[in-house]
């Protein structure tokens, strides 16, 4: 090994040539490769029927691959019940007993494994500690709020000091800030304890906030696994440039491709340069993507602000506090956005022609939509 090259971390789990079906005809997850690493977090991404879901489910064991095999620390577990994975889990319905005070819904995979009594306090103190909840030991799960609730399915899920820990959708019913405030809280406990997380949502930008990596799926398949700032900057797809972040989309037909760039002609008029990540060559139809903090509005459409300047009407402007959106119509686009400075769409009319100018590597030529 070369000086200063860095061992990746070996695979905890990994998923090998994996198929699911539900009804003998449809796959619902379609021949699944991948590895999650030892002390990463990665977040399965994508819209609903996608496969994201079913995949934790196998993994947790309570779905079974029609095909395929599914290892934990090199051993084959497709034949593993659930409850000798050593897995924790997270629902989103946090799924505690009513019946029983926080203590003991924390204790309960203790008892599950038949640890000591003494093990069993000692372990629900620490877990109490972690989550920052020592006072509310004796109350029921109906004497707390949604967040504190979820707090305590997480300190269930750490107790036994599990190799994996999964998460379906665990904040799903939590309000915005409160939201905000646990992705920090998961994302925390996650580095101070060095556990893997392999963690469900559909939501894109709590996926960007806290996983390391993130495995994009659709239709079954995953279309780009990756760090979250590389998929926000690299897509490989329109299908992860439109998932991924705010994105704006135009049609145009490949006119010239050079090394890495290529000359679009657009669907609405007008010629751009832009990056040739994946077309297939001149005369293929594109979908090229340009994100809203990308562009630019200038009002004299003479400025050598770049080489790709086109003309705009202004629909609307949305004031968002920090920032402000200006929505344009471009090249028969009637929904562009531009991403503006707080106070910078001041002046903006509605009706207004003005331009847009973006450079040619900010834009991006993709597979048609």
């Amino acid at each position: 090994m070369k000086a200063g090259m860095v061992t990746p971390a070996p695979a905890l789990v990994r998923f090998s040539g994996i198929q699911k079906t539900y009804d003998g005809e449809h796959l619902v997850v379609k021949n699944l490769d991948l590895d999650i690493r030892q002390g990463e977090f990665i977040t399965l991404l994508g819209p609903s029927g996608s496969g994201k879901t079913t995949t934790l489910m196998m993994l947790a064991g309570f779905e079974v691959p029609t095909h395929g095999e599914i290892y934990l620390s090199e051993r084959p577990i497709k034949n593993v019940p659930p409850h000798k994975r050593d897995i924790g889990m997270v629902f989103q319905n946090y799924a505690l007993f009513p019946h029983l005070t926080i203590a003991e819904n924390i204790a309960f995979p203790l008892s599950v494994r038949k640890s000591s009594k003494a093990e069993m306090q000692e372990r629900v103190s620490a877990a109490l500690r972690m989550i920052k909840m020592e006072t509310f030991a004796h109350r029921r799960p109906g004497q707390l709020s949604g967040g504190q609730q979820q707090r305590v399915a997480l300190a269930r899920a750490l107790v036994f000091n599990p190799q994996l820990v999964l998460m379906d959708e665990p904040l799903g019913a939590l309000d915005k800030r409160l939201r905000e405030q646990m992705q920090l809280e998961i994302k925390q406990l996650h580095e101070t304890m060095g556990i893997t997380i392999v963690y469900v949502t559909h939501d894109q930008s709590e996926a960007l906030t806290m996983s390391d990596r993130i495995a994009v799926f659709n239709d079954g398949i995953v279309q780009q696994i990756d760090r979250p700032d590389a998929l926000y900057e690299h897509p490989v797809n329109s299908f992860v440039a439109h998932f991924i972040g705010e994105n704006n989309v135009l049609a145009g037909t490949v006119e010239t491709v050079e090394r890495d760039y290529c000359r679009v002609a657009l669907a609405g008029g007008g010629t751009i340069a832009a990056r040739a990540v994946n077309v297939s060559g001149a005369g293929a139809s594109t979908s090229l993507s340009v994100r809203p903090e990308r562009v630019a509005i200038v009002r004299d459409g003479s400025a050598s602000e770049g080489p790709n300047r086109l003309p705009a009407k202004v629909q609307n402007t949305i004031y968002l506090g920090d920032h402000a959106l200006a929505v344009l119509e471009v090249a028969g686009n009637a929904e562009f956005m531009v991403k503006l400075q707080s106070g910078a769409h001041d002046g903006l009319k509605h009706g207004e022609t003005v331009f847009v100018t973006f450079r040619p590597e900010d834009c991006l030529a993709l597979d048609p939509v």
